[in-house]
Order: structure tokens, then sequence, then C-alpha cells
């Protein structure tokens, strides 16, 4: 018996209506490009894990955020690499820090670039944990908000459009609100990594930002990736401590987390394609089992699918020049 082709696939076989029709908009403007950023005049240091990736001194990294704009990319995520750190990671809320010296930087050659970035204490500690630690090992969780507070404030003076706490200390969109607030900074939006999960994709990250703890792991207060409702609610508190918008990372292996997040809140959302899932398309791609730009574009498509409304990815600038 024959049946007649269904309403979509008529609409498919022809390219215009196809793409009418197509539920999922990609585009430059959804995606943010991060950047690994050290101090130095003139070094671009590979980062052997994430081919194509590498660290880049300010004056490099200005160049190419010019590239990434010229392409489309309307927004800039920064991570620093200190020169030197030590049990209180003084470098993250020094008003000369690499970051604050590189989102000055940025703002003065690229004015209209949005610049965002991580506030976190876990690449400038000696121990490589994100909060500090206390004398019985344990991250002390208060200490730590008043540090990431003072590393929010230094970034948002230093001209940064917008600050993201990736810490996940209890109550820091609170603490930094309240600090962005009471310094006339009212306006400085918060990005809450609100479902940062305890992730083995994080593997090549660890080694960009030199970041890995030297004892421990970070599951005491990172998320168990076993857990849904538990991104939900830590979603809300979010909400209801003044962030405006939340973070779910990593992205591929969480699309369901994204997707509830976004339902349940209603507000912006972003996902980070984070660095393993990054670099496990590269190794594939670089050995001939997949089509590189098709996997790409899928997977991007795929987190936009789930309800992000921002795709923070290291293929961004690359990916609006082929959308363009």
């Amino acid at each position: 018996m024959a049946f007649p082709a269904t309403r979509m696939r008529r609409l498919r076989r022809t390219g215009v209506l196809r793409d009418m029709v197509r539920e999922t908009e990609l585009t430059p403007s959804h995606l943010v490009q991060p950047y690994f950023v050290e101090l130095g005049t003139d070094s671009r240091t590979p980062i052997s894990s994430m081919p194509g990736v590498d660290r880049l001194s300010i004056s490099h990294l200005v160049e190419e955020a010019g590239r990434a704009q010229e392409a489309g990319v309307p927004s800039v995520l920064l991570f620093g690499l200190p020169a030197e750190k030590d049990e209180r990671a003084s470098g993250a809320y020094d008003d000369e820090g690499v970051v604050q010296l590189a989102v000055r930087a940025l703002k003065e050659a690229h004015p209209d670039l949005a610049v965002i970035t991580d506030v976190c204490l876990c690449e400038y500690t000696s121990h490589g944990h994100c909060g500090v630690v206390g004398a019985d090992g344990q991250v002390d969780n208060d200490v730590s908000l008043e540090l990431l507070a003072k590393t929010a404030l230094s970034h948002a003076r230093a001209g940064a459009d917008a600050v993201a706490p990736s810490d996940m200390m209890d109550g820091r969109v609170a603490a930094l609100r309240s600090q962005l607030d009471a310094e006339d900074l009212k306006d400085t939006p918060i990005i809450a990594y609100s479902a940062k999960y305890a992730s083995a994709f994080y593997g090549p990250f660890r080694e960009a930002a030199d970041s890995a703890p030297a004892f421990g792991d970070r599951r005491s207060y990172q998320m168990d990736p076993a857990n849904s409702d538990e991104a939900v609610r830590e979603a809300l508190l979010d909400v209801e401590e003044g962030a405006d918008m939340l973070m779910v990372k990593p992205a591929m292996a969480y699309l369901d987390v994204l997707h509830r997040v976004k339902e349940a809140t209603k507000l912006p959302v972003a996902a980070y394609n984070v660095s393993g899932e990054y670099a496990m398309v590269e190794a594939a791609a670089a050995s001939g089992y997949l089509d590189r730009t098709a996997t790409v574009l899928e997977t991007l498509t795929s987190i936009r699918r789930a309800g992000a409304d921002v795709v923070i990815t290291y293929w961004a600038t690359e990916v609006a020049q082929w959308l363009r």
C-alpha cells in the first residue's frame, strides 16, 4: 500500500520552504566566544588537549576578539591566568590583574563587544579549588563569598559588561548582587552558573586554565551528574537571589537539564559547550570518523533546540563565519 508524503516531507523537498519552517535557528548572535588570557607582551600558547585553542596575551586577545566581532559574534567570555597564585587567590581581585587589564584593553579597542568575565577563584588559588580552603581542608563558603564579590566588583569597575560566577558557593549570586548594588553598579548583569556539574568533560579546561585541584575534588560544591531536580532548585534559588541569566554546564550530556531549567525559570539561559565536548569532536573529526562541520553545527543546533538562548562554545568565531 502506498502512503502519501507527510506535510513536512513535502515541504522539506523544497529547500526554501524547508528553511522557512525550520523550528530552531542558530545564528552568530546566539554565540559567545571564550578566551584564556595570560600575562605577557606577545604570547600565544597552544593548548595540547584543545587543538586550535591557545592561551593568549592581551595583545593577541584584542586581535582575536576583533575577528570574532567581525564574524558577528556579539560577546566574549574571559578566563584569566595570573603570573602567581596564592591560597587566597589575590590575583582574582587585583585591579591590575590579568582579567582586569584584558577587560580595559578590549573595551578600548572594541567598545561595542560585550565582555563577560568568569568569576571564580580556581585559576588563582595555589591549591586549585574554587574557594578559600580552611584549616580542616574544606572550602570555607562564607569567606569565599567575600573574595568572589571583590572579584566581581573589580571586573565591573574595569568595564566588564556582565559577570559570571562559576564557583558554585551557596549564596554567591546574592553576595555579588549586594556588592555591585552597593557600589552603584546596579546595571551590571549576573550570569549565574546555576547548574554546574562535577563533570569529566572539564579535563582539557583544567590544562588550559592550569586549575586542577592539588588535592581532593570539587564534588562537595559542584553538582552530581545523576541529579536534575537539584539543578532546577539551584536555578530557582539563583533567580531569587537576583541572577539575570542562568547557565547549564556542560551542555551536550545535559540537554534534559537545560530544557528543565528553561521551562522552570523562563529566564534567559546559556549553555556552555565545554572543553571535553569540543575535544571529542575535534579528535573524532581528525581521525576521519565524523564530518567536522556538520557535527559542530548539529551539536550547537541541538543545544539551541533544548532551550539555550546563548551558546558558549570554542567554535563560536568559526561557526559565525560559516553561518555568514
